[in-house]
């Protein structure tokens, strides 16, 4: 909260700096006029105070100081009398330099911003699963059906508005933030299923798409590709992942991130209260099967993430992550997926298939090193976000 005041005050400087250099386009003549204007000379020394208390971010602040109006006549007036077009641009030019400092400037915090509340924001978003989760599972075992109690719905609104004080003006709000606010306001069961089925869904996958840096470059390390074809390049490839160059929060945010773009799963989530002994948390989401003849069909599908990279997933483990699915009866679990950088005990594999001939829910899926690598080579953009070459 300290860091988000800091934040906070500086925004606050920025948007004044905003508006100043606003009034002063405005009040600066577009034709060649000498005369200073006390109005503008007043906005000028207010600019310039609030622009030294701007701290730096990576080292760099705007600096550049609106012109007078007699410099602004000056410089136009001798550009005319050069007589060069060019010139006259670049007159311009300097003269909305601050203008461009600004939103140079704006562009750098918002995304320091969104840096500073990443880890909260996933932890909120993952307690509002709670919350939506736990709304529902009231309505549905209440007789007759009833409303959550206004407590539980005051809970979730909290934890939506916390969400509001990280975002700031920094963060667009994502889609249907206001369906979504709305709805909590009203607190009905046909609130609630709005919220679950088409609010915080869209609200959750606009929170993350705009927070893990879709649009931030990786580095490439190359200046011209055409010479590195030129050069022909040869040597064998590699087929196997750097799994090593990965945490255990690394590897769970490449599997959310490979369910999270694939086509058929929808509403991916963490599930926060399933933190094994390894330290693993699970991730939830739901498979979408078209059937143009039967319909479509909903699974819940449970992963089970486990970046081991000495030791295999044996029978113990794949028994243990079974049982674990009997915490989360609201859906029931229909698939469990356990999914590893290292790989399946023959033992392990032995009882998955055999439990899975029994047709008793969930039924298993074994995702080792090697699946994941087959999958993942038909998606490099995963592989280089992750830095796994």
């Amino acid at each position: 909260m300290a860091a988000l005041e800091k934040f906070e005050a500086t925004e606050a400087n920025l948007v004044k700096l905003e508006r100043l250099w606003k009034e002063l386009e405005e009040l600066t003549p577009t034709s060649i006029q000498f005369g200073g204007s006390d109005e503008h000379e007043d906005r000028a020394r207010s600019y310039a105070e609030i622009l030294r208390a701007l701290p730096a971010i990576d080292g760099w602040r705007p600096d550049t100081q609106p012109m007078t109006l007699d410099e602004v006549a000056q410089n136009r007036l001798d550009a005319m009398e050069l007589g060069e077009p060019h010139i006259s641009a670049s007159v311009e030019a300097e003269l909305a330099k601050p203008g461009r400092e600004l939103r140079e400037y704006r562009f750098r915090l918002n995304q320091k911003r969104r840096a500073l509340i990443r880890d909260a924001l996933v932890s909120l978003i993952d307690t509002i699963d709670e919350d939506v989760r736990g709304l529902k599972a009231f309505a549905e075992s209440s007789e007759p059906l009833a409303p959550p109690p206004t407590e539980d719905w005051a809970v979730l609104l909290g934890h939506v508005r916390e969400i509001e004080v990280l975002l700031g003006s920094s963060v667009p709000k994502p889609p249907r933030w206001g369906d979504m606010l709305r709805h909590i306001k009203f607190a009905e069961l046909g609130d609630l299923d709005d919220i679950d089925t088409m609010d915080w869904p869209s609200v959750k996958k606009g929170l993350r798409k705009d927070l893990y840096g879709e649009n931030e470059p990786l580095p490439v390390e190359v200046d011209d590709l055409g010479v590195l074809v030129a050069a022909r390049p040869g040597g064998s490839v590699t087929t196997e992942l750097a799994w090593s160059n990965l945490n255990d929060d690394g590897f769970e945010r490449l599997i959310f991130s490979l369910i999270s773009n694939e086509l058929g799963y929808e509403n991916p989530e963490w599930l926060m209260r399933t933190r094994a002994a390894d330290r693993g948390r699970d991730l939830s989401v739901t498979r979408v099967t078209v059937d143009g003849l039967s319909g479509t069909r909903r699974q819940r599908v449970v992963i089970q993430c486990k970046h081991w990279l000495s030791k295999s997933v044996t029978l113990t483990d794949a028994s243990g992550a079974r049982d674990q699915m009997a915490l989360w009866p609201n859906p029931p679990v229909d698939v469990l997926i356990i999914t590893t950088s290292g790989r399946f005990t023959s033992d392990a594999v032995a009882w998955i298939e055999q439990h899975n001939q029994t047709g008793i829910r969930p039924n298993i899926e074994m995702w080792p090193e090697s699946h994941l690598e087959r999958v993942l080579a038909s998606r490099p953009a995963l592989i280089a976000e992750a830095k796994l070459r």
